[in-house]
């Protein structure tokens, strides 16, 4: 595992299924948490307690306090291009689509226009210094229901961004019904966006069928709950809807009770197309290598095989088919150079 754990963290990457504020570094965290004494520690130990997540419910409370640290747009702006820099720096990226959820930083006082504003200045700065292209899927937070979805649904329609070709659903599955935002996504897609809900994380198949059935879902974050249902997988198969899988985030929301029972394998073995992606990776203490080297013990993958993964990412990604190319073959010479040494 040391020589791939060297081989992951040189290997070229795109993230599909990564939250924007969930991604916010520990010391950025406790930065904003100095600058805005309250709920969330500045201390880095007690700041390591606060993130000890004990079910999905309480991982929604700690996301949302973090929510409530970013306060203006210049908090915006620093927020997207530090994530931009870890992503580029420790993970080799080369491409991500951040999920963002405008809602609950509007709804906080900063304007839309000035929401859009701060992360397409991080957008362009992150290409610019660190060789990463960063593009948008606006999220419902499912918790706030259908004005949420109507706000969402607004910002993304009146006030697009160059960045932006996706429309989400994150937050609680439990009593928020994906066909109530049927709508939503419908106007959405005929937009031109992408259907990219998340479902199946912690309910079962049946919020995943609603996902593609009700709201055209083009990929379905996390999808944990299919592996339940053989009729589930063999449509998801036979249609190549990808799966945005995160191994460690199941387990710290309790999705999935141990790594051993993680369903990526039977995903795998049953040919569904899977990505595999962090999350929010610092509040799970994480980081998309990580995630990498648990799906190449988890798949038994050498170097060819986690070559092929990240070239699943690409290819399941909303990047225009010039840049598809031109990132697999990245990949390609990666992982040819590697055998050579």
């Amino acid at each position: 595992m040391t020589d791939l754990t060297s081989f992951i963290a040189g290997l070229p990457k795109a993230e599909l299924h990564v939250h924007h504020v969930g991604s916010a570094s520990p010391r950025a965290v406790a930065e904003l948490a100095q600058r805005y004494p309250g709920t969330v520690p500045s201390d880095p130990e007690a700041l390591a307690a606060f993130f000890e997540f004990t079910d999905f419910g309480h991982f929604i409370e700690v996301y949302l306090a973090v929510v409530d640290l970013i306060r203006t747009p210049e908090d915006i702006r620093l927020l997207t291009y530090e994530v931009a820099r870890e992503m580029a720096e420790g993970q080799s990226l080369r491409y991500a689509e951040l999920t963002c959820t405008p809602y609950t930083s509007v709804i906080r006082g900063i304007p839309i226009e000035a929401y859009s504003e701060a992360i397409e200045d991080a957008r362009t700065a992150a290409l610019r210094d660190f060789g990463l292209r960063l593009q948008w899927i606006y999220d419902i937070p499912g918790e706030s229901g259908l004005p949420a979805a109507e706000a969402t649904l607004e910002y993304a329609l009146k006030h697009p961004t160059d960045g932006l070709v996706g429309f989400g659903l994150g937050g609680p599955e439990v009593g928020v019904p994906r066909p109530q935002f049927k709508p939503h996504f419908d106007a959405a897609r005929a937009a031109g966006l992408h259907s990219v809900p998340h479902a199946g994380e912690t309910t079962g198949p049946e919020t995943i069928w609603d996902a593609i059935r009700v709201l055209g879902a083009e990929r379905i974050g996390h999808g944990t709950s299919a592996a339940t249902d053989p009729e589930l997988l063999a449509h998801l198969a036979e249609t190549g809807i990808p799966l945005e899988v995160c191994p460690s985030s199941n387990i710290a929301t309790r999705a999935v009770a141990t790594l051993a029972e993680h369903p990526i394998a039977a995903f795998r073995d049953a040919g569904v197309v899977v990505t595999v992606n962090s999350d929010d990776p610092p509040m799970f203490s994480t980081s998309l290598n990580q995630e990498y080297a648990i799906a190449a013990d988890l798949l038994d993958l050498d170097e060819a095989g986690l070559g092929d993964l990240a070239k699943a990412a690409v290819g399941a990604s909303f990047a225009d088919d010039a840049y598809k190319r031109e990132l697999c073959a990245e990949i390609d010479g990666y992982v040819a150079a590697s055998g050579k040494n």
